[in-house]
This record gives structure tokens, sequence and C-alpha cells, in this order.
């Protein structure tokens, strides 16, 4: 879940404005050692200036976060133009401080909405398909919870940049029908039925050459056993709740491949890759090749509702707060 602030976005996902000595200029980028490092932060009413900001905070564990006001500081000359980037906390705020190694700058023609959805959801995406599988045009892709924020990013970057052809399946008609109108070939809803069997139906015994499943469970099971020769599946997530153990004979039978993907670890593990999804998944949006999808807007002060839309599992596509 992501949020938009007066033409910002925070999250995880954060837009903010920098001046115009930014120091994300076309000349220095992020990771300059002549960048300066700012200080993840937060500051409560009382404790900074005069000027305070909305900001939605955790004073009780188990509790609904609550609205309160919270000193803001005054913005530097170099802290302020159009940018992206991922946070980890304090980004349920109309400001947030962050540390420019994690800033992305925003292409005049992505809408701030837009790019609000790409760092989690088109990050995950765009790792998975070309980091991971190393996806090749004409390649049959399936992916499972497809009606999902990661799943509808998957069928975007699979088909709109990769040329894949792409399988979506998921629960229910409706989502179904989503994700054929966001670019899928064909579609299967298994909560009719065998995943296995519906996916032979559509392609034959040869089986798919790529899986990306965010379900787990007997999900991931029905993936793992669609893949064609030499096929690969990659885990993203257990939205179904239960991880699955994989069948070691079902690898060596067709000498498959099945490999995890935990975006975030790739920031500390391998910053630049982790930099060039993003960079990427912004350059597709620029270019018009992707179309993200944003399931539902709240405000800051629906918040908790936004968290329970997502629980509740109502949201298809990105749910993002609005602090405009």
């Amino acid at each position: 879940m992501a949020a938009v602030a007066r033409g910002r976005c925070l999250p995880r996902a954060w837009l903010c404005r920098w001046g115009p000595d930014s120091p994300l200029s076309p000349e220095r980028q992020p990771g300059d050692p002549r960048n300066p490092r700012l200080a993840l932060c937060s500051r409560r009413a009382g404790q900074g200036c005069g000027r305070h900001y909305r900001a939605a905070l955790c004073a009780e564990l188990k509790q609904p976060l609550a609205i309160e006001e919270v000193a803001s500081r005054p913005v530097r000359p170099h802290e302020g133009d159009r940018v992206i980037g991922v946070s980890g906390f304090n980004g349920m705020a109309e400001e947030c401080i962050i540390d420019q190694k994690t800033l992305w700058q925003i292409p005049e023609r992505v809408p701030l909405r837009e790019a609000a959805t790409l760092p989690v959801s088109y990050g995950t995406a765009v790792l998975a398909l070309e980091h991971r599988a190393h996806t090749r045009p004409g390649e049959t892709v399936l992916v499972t919870a497809a009606a999902g924020a990661t799943g509808l990013a998957v069928i975007d970057v699979a088909t709109n940049v990769l040329h894949a052809q792409v399988i979506a399946a998921a629960g229910s008609d409706e989502k179904c029908k989503l994700a054929m109108q966001k670019g899928a070939q064909s579609v299967v809803n298994y909560s009719r039925g065998s995943l296995k069997e519906a996916v032979r139906t559509l392609v034959g015994s040869a089986g798919v050459n790529v899986a990306i499943d965010t379900v787990g469970g007997d999900v991931f099971l029905e993936a793992l056993r669609s893949l064609a020769w030499e096929g690969r599946i990659v885990v993203v997530g257990f939205a179904g709740g239960t991880i699955a153990s994989v069948p070691a004979n079902l690898l060596l039978l067709k000498n498959v491949s099945a490999m995890g993907l935990y975006w975030s670890r790739y920031k500390e593990q391998n910053f630049p890759v982790f930099s060039r999804t993003l960079s990427s998944a912004l350059q597709y949006c620029q270019q018009g090749r992707i179309q993200p999808h944003i399931g539902a807007v709240f405000k800051l002060e629906e918040v908790n509702d936004a968290f329970l839309h997502v629980i509740q599992r109502k949201s298809t596509g990105k749910v993002l707060i609005s602090l405009k």
C-alpha cells in the first residue's frame, strides 16, 4: 500500500519534492558520494518548529493507527524535486525524511499516483521476470493471484515489455475478467477445479515456461506441476497462508528450477540490482509500455479502513493513501 500527498506520494513507496539544486540531477545520481545522507526519523508535535503535518502513528500495539500532528523541520535547498522512494517506516505521513540513496527521480510524463504503484509491485515483477526467471519473448508465463497488485504488475511487464504469453490464474470470475482486461491472453479460475488441468487444456502437455506464484500451498504445487521442460517457478509470497514443501522429484523429472524472490532484501544484499529494477519500471512507465492499475484510494484519515480493505482481500491492484 502506498500513499499520495499534495502531488507527493509516501509508502513504502514515497514521493516528495526536491529543490532546483537537487543532488538527484543527471550528473548526481543516487549513491554519489557528493550527495548528503538524510536521516530517517519522525518528530512528534512540540519537538520542532511551528509548522506541523498529519501522520498516521502507532501509539499502542494492537490498536488502530492514530492520526496526530507531527512537528516539521525546515526544508533545505537540497531537499525538494519529484522523487519516488522506499522508506520502510514513517511513510504514512504528509512528510518523511529519507536517505537519498533510496530515492529515484520521477520523469515528468509519469503521473504521481502511477509512480506510487511502482516500487513494490513493479519492482517485484521486474525482478521476478527479468532477473530471476530470465523470461524470453514468446515464452508462456503463468501468474497466480493475478488480480492482486503484484499479479497485475507481472501481467503488465510480461505482456507489454517482455512480449510473453500470459495465463492469469485468480479465484473469481471478476478477477479473471480484470486480468484479461490488463493484457492476459488466457485466464483460469482456480476456485473451480485443478489449476494444472486447466493449464494443460490451454497449452497441452508441454506446460508453461515460467510461473510466478504469490499464493503458496496447493496453488504453488499445481503451478509447479504445470511447468514445461526446464521451466522456472519464482516464489514471491504466500497469500493463501500455507507454505508448501517442494517435492524434489518434480524438479528432477523435467529439469525445472524453483527459486525465491524477496524484493526488499536486494536493497541490502545487491543494491545495484534493486536500484536498476526501479529505474527500469520508471522508464517503462515513461515510455508508456506499462499501465499501472490503482485499485482504491483512501484519505489519510481512512488509513485503518485501507488496511482492512487489503486484509479482507477486497482490493484488486494497488491501494493508495491520498493526502490531497
